[in-house]
């Protein structure tokens, strides 16, 4: 399968310069129908100095906007379309930030789908997850027993008046995060398919525990080897 490129308008917190010294770089994934901006705003919850980009998705929507795969049953997409974009979004990450940099994935619905697949793909480039108002799929993927050992670390934020998220996908990421990682979970009250203030707050106080020194996680070790 031809792997379309990843359209990318490149956005950072910090100095150039910062970023090349950098252990660790944010990656934020944002949502179907979205744009590389729609994130942005996340930025004020990373630790100072923590570099950042924002690539776009590499599908055109019919609102103008971008998808990382096409919707067919809402929470259960078709496994072709999300690994091509999982490897498109590995491909950038090579070719922008280096083939050894580690990445912090945060994503939004679609987006937070994606970050799971580059926990699951590569664990050892991966610092930490962040699934906000997403999901992770249920085609198993080859580091899926690796991390039932490890457990990384991983935020999951959702509201309880989400109607987007299909139910059965819901379910299925509250059986598998935790059993996969070591898993900080808020469901906030009231809140439908977006991102809380409160959410925020949270997401801040995680990532200044788990990124123990700023710029500075615990890698994880290598994942095995693909099947």
């Amino acid at each position: 399968m031809s792997v379309p490129a990843v359209e990318v308008a490149i956005s950072h917190a910090v100095a150039p310069a910062d970023q090349e010294d950098a252990p660790v770089t944010a990656v934020l994934l944002h949502g179907y129908g979205s744009n590389e901006h729609d994130l942005a705003g996340l930025s004020a919850a990373l630790p100072d100095g923590l570099p950042w980009f924002s690539p776009r998705a590499p599908l055109r929507t019919p609102n103008g906007g971008a998808a990382w795969f096409p919707i067919s049953t809402p929470g259960s997409p078709d496994p072709a379309p999300v690994a091509a974009a999982t490897d498109a979004i590995w491909a950038w990450v090579d070719a922008q930030l280096g083939p050894d940099a580690l990445v912090l994935p945060i994503g939004f619905s679609q987006g937070g789908l994606m970050a799971s697949q580059l926990l699951r793909t590569r664990p050892e480039r991966v610092a930490a997850t962040v699934v906000l108002a997403g999901f992770v799929q249920a085609t198993p993927q080859r580091a899926d027993a690796w991390l039932a050992t490890s457990r990384p670390p991983a935020f999951w934020g959702r509201g309880d008046a989400d109607g987007v998220i299909a139910g059965p996908a819901v379910d299925r990421t509250a059986a598998w995060l935790p059993a996969h990682t070591t898993l900080e979970q808020h469901v906030y009250p009231g809140l439908g398919h977006g991102i809380s203030a409160q959410e925020v707050d949270d997401l801040r106080t995680f990532l200044r525990r788990v990124l123990t020194t700023p710029g500075a996680p615990e890698a994880p070790a290598p994942s095995p080897a693909a099947p």
